[in-house]
């Protein structure tokens, strides 16, 4: 006979923590994205994804949340930006204003809100519950 546990002893409550770490420095790096030209959101949605296969319980929560945060921002800001364009050459003819000033006010709201839910979902991490 082995002296190992059996296979259920070793999936206690230590493995619902796995990925935990993984899980403070995703939200770290979106919280660093917006002043490294949001290149470290990319390192972080990487990151996520490697590591939501195995995690589970309220840390999976987390990868989860984090990787559908960044696929709603990056859409946002798609639309955002082909709104902001648009507006700029109907600017030339004054009618593009209103709408270019509203897409900018809409780009910061989506940048305010990235950041914010980057900060609770820290939060959440560190008290270790769910986003």
């Amino acid at each position: 006979m082995t002296d190992l546990p059996p296979n259920n002893a070793r999936y206690g409550s230590a493995d619902a923590e796995e990925g935990r770490a993984a899980a403070g420095v995703v939200w770290l790096l979106y919280l660093l994205a917006i002043p490294s030209a949001n290149l470290l959101a990319v390192v972080g949605v990487v990151v996520a994804y490697a590591m939501r296969g195995s995690s589970s319980g309220w840390v999976r929560a987390h990868f989860d949340d984090q990787i559908r945060l960044f696929w709603s921002v990056i859409v946002w800001f798609i639309v955002l930006t082909i709104v902001m364009i648009v507006s700029g050459v109907l600017s030339l003819i004054l009618i593009g204003i209103p709408f270019l000033i509203a897409a900018g006010i809409a780009m910061l709201v989506l940048f305010i809100w990235f950041t914010v839910k980057s900060v609770l979902g820290l939060i959440g991490v560190v008290q270790g519950r769910t986003p």
